[in-house]
């Protein structure tokens, strides 16, 4: 197998894997609430203000198959006054083989979700542009510490 290395006696020991099997859009909504006429506020001399909230998930589907489903939603406003929303939850299927069963979260809530999050950007700023809007590039999402912080609100300790 491809996976296997030799450990010097003869056998061999399975190296740690994880393999993208398919990813898909799950859901995804877009609002653009007060449109043709939020489309001139755009010229406006500051920009809107903008929110985006992010949340990973993972669920098993089988013995090495597991799903990602990254959740991104966010909306600008200006004026107080909503220019668009979106909503999206863009998932994918994993298969982890030989990962440590201490390991196997953290890849799928870190690694998985760095995996779809150019994909699921990318749907979002051509939504975005096909709104009326110039493309909205959601930043770049440290996957890791947004796991760390997580586990720290989740054992109840201080940040």
């Amino acid at each position: 197998m491809a996976n296997e290395l030799p450990n010097g006696n003869g056998a061999a020991d399975a190296a740690p894997s994880m393999s993208a099997l398919i990813q898909y859009t799950k859901d995804f909504s877009f609002e653009n609430p007060k449109a043709p006429r939020a489309l001139g506020q755009q010229q406006a001399q500051e920009g809107p203000q903008m929110s985006l909230q992010v949340n990973v998930s993972s669920s098993a589907l089988g013995e090495n198959d597991y799903e990602t489903v990254l959740q991104l939603e966010g909306k600008a406003e200006m004026n107080g006054e909503t220019l668009f929303a979106f909503d999206l939850s863009y998932g994918g299927v994993f298969r982890l083989l030989n990962v440590p069963q201490e390991h196997i979260h953290p890849v799928l809530v870190i690694d998985c979700a760095r995996l779809l999050f150019p994909f699921a950007r990318q749907i979002i700023a051509e939504a975005v542009q096909n709104g009326g809007f110039p493309p909205f590039y959601v930043p770049p999402i440290d996957f890791a510490a947004l796991f760390q912080q997580r586990m720290q609100e989740f054992q109840g300790q201080p940040s």
